[in-house]
C-alpha cells in the first residue's frame, strides 16, 4: 500500500513538473508579435526643408537634406507628410510647413502612433560647397520638374489649361545666383514665358556656371481604356468572388475559369435555363464558367478581354506624371493624363481629388499596391468614373469607410471593407473579396 502511494505521488510530481514547465514556455513568456495595423503607424513618408527635398532612409530612419549654398540653419521649417497622430522634437511639437528648428547639429523626429508606440527619424541638413551650382528642385503651377542632370535640361508637364506664357517657376538650387538673361530668377516670383524652351543659368560663388534647359509642356490626354465585354461586369475574377456582412452589388458579377461554387456569400439561386444565377444582394446576374451554354464561351471572351484591358492600360507610354508624391497622392488634385508609379499608391484618409471636364481620362499605372486608407475619398470634379482606370500590379485593398471611383485592373486581388462604396468596376485576374461593401456600375 505505501508503495502504491509513493508511486501515485510520484505521478503526480512528475504531471506537475510537465505543467510547469509547459507553463514557462507559454505566451506570457514569449509574446506573440501584433501583427501591424493602422494604429502602429508612424513613419514619416515625405520630408522638405525650406523647399529642399529630404532622402529619407526608412530602414535607417534617416533624412538626409542638401541646402543651398551659404543657408543659415538656425531657423529652417520643414514640410512633411507622416502616418503616425503627432511629431516632436524633443518637447516641442511639430506642426508641418510651420515648425522652425534649428539644423546646425541633427535634429531628432519622434513620430507617435494613435497606440503611442513611437519611430524616431534623424534629419542632417548640409549646405552645399562654394562650388555647387544645381537645380535641385523645379515646379511650376505645382507640376513638378523631370531634371536630368547629364544632359542639363528639365522638362515639366503643367496640367491642360495653364496658360504657360507667364508663369513663376519654383525651384531649389545649389548655386549663389540663378539667371534667365539677364534678369536675376527669384523663386516662386519671376515670371517667365515657356511657349518655348527657357534656358536657366546657375552660378556657383566663383561665378562659373552651368545652364539648365527647362521645356514645358501640355499634357497628352489619354485615350480611355477598351474594356470590351470586360466592361459588362461590375465585378469580374478568375478565382474568386466573396460577400460578407451587408454588401449591396448593382450590375452583373462574372466568374471563370472558376465554378460557381466559388461565388460565395451570395445565397445563389440558378435561373431555370441555368446559364446564370441571381442574388439577394445583387441587382443584376452571376455568370460562372460551370454555367449552360452559351455562358463557358461568354465568360472565357470577358476574362481574356479583361487581361487585354489589363495589358493596354499598363503599357501606355509617355506618362504625364512620374512617382508623383514618392506614391503618396493624398490631399492632391490629379488633372486628367497618364500617371506612372515604380512602387505602390497610397491615398490616407486626406483623399484625393480628380479634376477636369467629363470626357477626360486618367490611367493610373501602379507597380505595387494600391491602399485608400480608411475614410478616404475620391472626390470628382466634373470627371466621371467610367473614365478613370488603376491599373494596379498588386493588390488593390480599400479600408472602412471609404467612398473609390474608377476601374480597378487588377493583376492579383480586389478587396474592400465594411462601408466602402465603389463607383465603379472590380475587375481581377484573382479574386474579389467585399466585406459590407456597396459597389455601383459607373454610369455609361
Amino acid at each position: 500500500m505505501k508503495r502504491f502511494m509513493r508511486s501515485t505521488n510520484q505521478w503526480l510530481l512528475a504531471l506537475f513538473l510537465v505543467a510547469f514547465v509547459a507553463g514557462c514556455g507559454s505566451d506570457s513568456n514569449t509574446p506573440t508579435p501584433k501583427p501591424a495595423t493602422a494604429t502602429d503607424l508612424k513613419a514619416i513618408t515625405t520630408y522638405s526643408l525650406d523647399g529642399a527635398t529630404g532622402l529619407i532612409d526608412e530602414t535607417g530612419k534617416t533624412i538626409t537634406v542638401t541646402m543651398p549654398f551659404g543657408t543659415v540653419m538656425t531657423a529652417l521649417v520643414a514640410t512633411y507628410t507622416t502616418t503616425g497622430e503627432f511629431v516632436d522634437v524633443g518637447p516641442t511639437a511639430q506642426t508641418s510647413a510651420s515648425t522652425p528648428n534649428n539644423f546646425n547639429a541633427a535634429v531628432a523626429y519622434t513620430v507617435t502612433a494613435v497606440d503611442k508606440t513611437t519611430a524616431t527619424y534623424t534629419a542632417t541638413a548640409t549646405a552645399a560647397g562654394a562650388t555647387d551650382k544645381a537645380i535641385n528642385t523645379f515646379t511650376i503651377n505645382g507640376a513638378p520638374g523631370v531634371i536630368d542632370e547629364l544632359a542639363g535640361t528639365i522638362l515639366v508637364t503643367v496640367p491642360t489649361g495653364t496658360n504657360i506664357t507667364n508663369q513663376a517657376a519654383t525651384f531649389t538650387t545649389t548655386g549663389s545666383i540663378v539667371e534667365v538673361g539677364i534678369v536675376e530668377q527669384v523663386s516662386s516670383q519671376t515670371t517667365n514665358n515657356f511657349s518655348t524652351p527657357v534656358t536657366y543659368t546657375v552660378y556657383d560663388s566663383n561665378n562659373i556656371s552651368v545652364d539648365y534647359i527647362v521645356t514645358v509642356a501640355l499634357p497628352v490626354v489619354p485615350l480611355a481604356v477598351n474594356l470590351r465585354s470586360a466592361g459588362n461586369y461590375v465585378i469580374l475574377a478568375k478565382s474568386a468572388v466573396s460577400a460578407a456582412g451587408i454588401t449591396a452589388v448593382t450590375g452583373d458579377i462574372g466568374l471563370s475559369p472558376a465554378a460557381e461554387t466559388f461565388v460565395t456569400g451570395f445565397t445563389l439561386t440558378a435561373d431555370a435555363s441555368n446559364t446564370f444565377a441571381t442574388s439577394p444582394i445583387v441587382t443584376g446576374r452571376i455568370y460562372a464558367a460551370d454555367n449552360a451554354d452559351p455562358t463557358p464561351a461568354v465568360m472565357t471572351t470577358a476574362i481574356a478581354e479583361l487581361q487585354t484591358a489589363y495589358t493596354d492600360a499598363a503599357g501606355r507610354s509617355l506618362p504625364s506624371y512620374i512617382d508623383l508624391g514618392g506614391g503618396n497622392i493624398s490631399g492632391m488634385t490629379l488633372v486628367a493624363g497618364l500617371y506612372k508609379w515604380g512602387t505602390g499608391v497610397l491615398i490616407t484618409n486626406a483623399g484625393v481629388t480628380l479634376s477636369g471636364g467629363a470626357d477626360d481620362v486618367w490611367i493610373f499605372q501602379i507597380a505595387s499596391n494600391l491602399t485608400v486608407d480608411n475614410d478616404a475619398i475620391v472626390t470628382l470634379i466634373g470627371a466621371q468614373a467610367k473614365n478613370i482606370f488603376w491599373q494596379v500590379a498588386g493588390e488593390a485593398t480599400l479600408g472602412t469607410a471609404v467612398n473609390f471611383k474608377g476601374n480597378i485592373l487588377s493583376q492579383t486581388l480586389i478587396s474592400a471593407n465594411t462601408g466602402a462604396v465603389i463607383n465603379g468596376r472590380a475587375l481581377a485576374q484573382t479574386a474579389v473579396n467585399l466585406i459590407g461593401t456597396e459597389i455601383t456600375e459607373p454610369a455609361p
